[in-house]
């Protein structure tokens, strides 16, 4: 039996990235392990590229989502520009030769330092989301003797029905300027010697599950556009930067894919006239990555609960510690097929090959717990266990917490792969705090 999941494939129940055996790899590299196939990232950046074709977006992959440096890459030569949100998200995309007018730059709190990065290497765009920091980019960018390009980052209060840790877009949210304080921005804008006003964003947060919050805020944006700005104003909003979002698939489940968005976002796009400036992550690298665990032991206790405690942890992979996240499990080589979709904890099925099980990590910590109550095949220690649809917010949220190296990462393209990231050693670990001691 073939159970596809992307580009990650179980054939004869063995579990395969692109053409490479998982366990291949990671008797090499050892374990834990994230590894990325190179053909999945190009393959979810062709499609949103496609769906969106009928209005030739600027697509700025979202580095936080994944900001390896081989990542960058091959999505650079590709031909995607990057949406950072921190001096060092900028540093790594310059350093892999992107083009700055391709960068956008987004973020609640943008400092001085790297607001004036940013203005010396003449990205394209900042997103502002606030009145203090338009403020501030025009202190910095007079400085220089430079002028700021700017969109204004509106907060339509829209609730996505996503996580209430991941929503971006309501009113109570950190995120972006209400159409108020906006309105009165765009009116003195004149005030602000050193900024160009070129652009609205919008993002409403993530993962989201239909086109409809996209709509509303946009529809939102238009009506604010014609009802604050005159024909020279109106004239004045070049881009329109519609933020990123879009769900992945997490389970197994049907859902929604670009071209269904965008059938119902494109409309309203082209209702506002504007350039169009596009921020997925998720999309792109989410489902293009595993992350892969040892089992160290098991542990079954006197009541029946049965743990599998692995090598991977809360740091390796934090999302189902801090939104109660989902992530499709399965052993590496199983004798049970993985589901074509993933069963909900109180459901068996007809399989009684599976049980009832914890998955859990090393850290000290009761919520470091990587998938609860999952029907599961029998492991022993020594097996190896994938995460799927770990490729976004994985690594890069990732930690040393409780002095545990941080895993290396892995790129397969084909039948070969090499390492991205080599795995830190506990060398790595206290390098910035040896030259500080003291005899």
């Amino acid at each position: 039996m073939t159970t596809s999941f992307d580009f990650f494939n179980y054939l004869n129940n063995e579990l395969y990235c692109e053409d490479v055996k998982v366990k291949d790899i990671v008797e090499k590299v050892g374990s834990p392990a994230y590894i990325y196939s190179k053909n999945s990232i190009l393959e979810h950046f062709i499609e949103i590229r496609t769906a969106f074709a009928g209005v030739d977006p600027l697509i700025c992959f979202s580095v936080k989502a994944n900001s390896n440096l081989s990542v960058i890459k091959v999505l650079a030569d590709a031909g995607s520009g990057f949406d950072v949100v921190s001096g060092g998200e900028l540093y790594r995309v310059l350093k892999m030769g992107v083009s700055p007018d391709k960068i956008v730059f987004a973020g609640v709190g943008k400092t001085s330092e790297e607001i004036k990065y940013a203005l010396e290497n003449d990205i394209f765009m900042f997103n502002v989301e606030s009145p203090a920091e338009l403020a501030n980019i025009d202190r910095v960018a007079g400085s220089l003797g430079k002028r700021g390009r700017v969109a204004l980052r509106i907060n339509p209060d829209i609730d996505a029905k996503t996580h209430d840790k991941t929503t971006t877009g309501k009113k109570e949210n950190k995120f972006g300027i209400d159409f108020e304080s906006a309105s009165q921005l765009i009116k003195n804008i004149d005030d602000y010697k050193n900024i160009d006003l070129k652009g609205i964003h919008v993002h409403l947060g993530s993962p989201i599950y239909s086109p409809e919050p996209y709509v509303q805020g946009l529809e939102k944006v238009y009506n604010f556009v014609q009802e604050t700005l005159d024909e020279k104003g109106k004239q004045g909003i070049e881009y329109v930067n519609i933020g990123g979002g879009y769900c992945i698939s997490y389970t197994g489940e049907e859902l929604k894919r670009p071209r269904d968005y965008a059938v119902d976002i494109i409309p309203v796009i082209k209702k506002l006239g504007c350039k169009v400036v596009m921020e997925p992550g998720r999309f792109i690298i989410g489902n293009a990555g595993i992350l892969v665990t040892k089992t160290t032991y098991i542990k079954v206790a006197t009541w029946g609960k049965k743990f599998v405690i692995c090598d991977a942890a809360m740091n390796d992979l934090a999302r189902p510690s801090l939104y109660d996240a989902v992530h499709r499990a399965w052993p590496v080589n199983a004798a049970v097929p993985m589901p074509e979709v993933e069963l909900p904890g109180e459901e068996k099925g007809a399989d009684d090959r599976l049980e009832l099980v914890d998955i859990v990590g090393p850290v000290c910590e009761s919520s470091d717990v990587l998938a609860k109550e999952r029907w599961f095949p029998d492991v022993k220690e020594g097996d190896l266990i994938a995460f799927f649809s770990a490729g976004a917010y994985g690594f890069t949220m990732s930690s040393s917490y409780n002095t545990r190296p941080r895993t290396c990462e892995i790129l397969v393209d084909g039948d070969s792969f090499t390492t991205i990231r080599r795995r830190e050693t506990y060398e790595d670990l206290i390098t910035g705090e040896k030259e500080f001691l003291t005899a």
